[in-house]
């Protein structure tokens, strides 16, 4: 049997296993894939019910700090009109061993099927008896010898310390400080720096950003952004990034929308990676509709997409389909 029989393909966030066959009595386990800090295996066992496991590899980080996951499994037929099942959702459960999560299939399956598997989080338990903390929010956290600079910078824009501008958003208005703002931003820098109604009035018109995404749009200049409040605003923040020529906002979004793609905002992404010029979020997303068949799931949506979307994105995604194809 090739190697492929046991590769899993991932992308942060999910996983899929493809069986093109498997006999009426037989057990196989996957290689080893990674998703979050750990490696993972899947193993199906066919007797007279479809038993599917997932299970972490064995080492010394899974026993002294196992993963506490929150996923979904389905198992879909690769044939046909392509059914599916869906496990319910398991909501932070402790996974340790090959028997932590085990799904028994009384459906017969037969031909090829797809075992897929979205995380949703990933967390580890905190070091000092506390809440888990999600491993997908350790990126966003300060590092402990930037904590009091950063602390400080974030009191002046808080409590509105020696601000000397005023931002206008569409809903209301907020103080900050030229000397941040020029630091950051090369189009504020600008403005400052040149005879323009910015520098004469001490004020900025953003017209095109409500209050509270300003807020956290200045949050993250000032370096005091919370992780919520960036995955909540990242989209405008994307927005503004481009605006206002910010390139590490403008990264720090990217690859945070490459890591949660779901059928639910994988169509959005797509058309702003057009607007963006996106290439690293674009090949993921047509890569998660095509390569992992989600495609099939949104029907309606992707017909929708096809009516209002850029010319060229919709080729790309037909030459990838096309492409696959080949591959069946």
């Amino acid at each position: 049997m090739s190697d492929s029989a046991y590769r899993v393909e991932t992308t942060p966030r999910l996983a899929q296993w493809r069986i093109e066959n498997l006999a009426s009595c037989t057990y196989r386990k996957s290689d080893p894939f990674k998703i979050g800090k750990w490696n993972w295996h899947l193993s199906v066992e066919k007797n007279r019910v479809l038993f599917v496991k997932l299970f972490p590899e064995i080492s010394n980080l899974t026993r002294d700090n196992p993963p506490i996951a929150s996923f979904i499994v389905r198992v879909v037929s690769s044939v046909g009109d392509r059914k599916s099942l869906t496990h319910p959702e398991i909501k932070d459960k402790v996974i340790k061993n090959n028997e932590d999560f085990v799904w028994a299939i009384e459906v017969p399956l037969t031909g090829k099927f797809i075992i897929d598997v979205e995380f949703l989080d990933l967390k580890t338990a905190s070091p000092n008896g506390g809440e888990p903390c999600s491993i997908w929010a350790e990126g966003f956290t300060q590092t402990r010898s930037n904590a009091k600079a950063i602390e400080s910078l974030g009191k002046m824009l808080t409590e509105g310390i020696h601000t000397d501008i005023t931002i206008n958003a569409s809903d209301g208005t907020i103080g900050a400080h030229r000397a941040v703002l020029a630091a950051r931003s090369p189009v504020f820098c600008s403005m400052f720096s040149h005879n323009l109604q910015e520098k004469e009035l001490s004020t900025i018109n953003i017209s095109d950003m409500s209050i509270e995404t300003c807020q956290a749009f200045l949050n993250y200049l000032y370096g005091i952004i919370k992780n919520e409040e960036f995955l909540m605003h990242r989209l405008a923040l994307l927005h503004a990034a481009d605006k206002y020529d910010i390139s590490d906002l403008r990264e720090a979004c990217h690859e945070s929308l490459l890591e949660d793609i779901g059928t639910k905002n994988v169509l959005d992404r797509l058309q702003h990676t057009s607007l963006y010029q996106l290439m690293k979020l674009k090949m993921s997303c047509i890569r998660y509709l095509v390569k992992f068949g989600k495609i099939y799931e949104i029907k309606d949506d992707f017909n929708t997409f096809l009516q209002n979307a850029d010319r060229d994105l919709i080729s790309e995604v037909f030459y990838e389909v096309l492409d696959a194809w080949k591959g069946f």
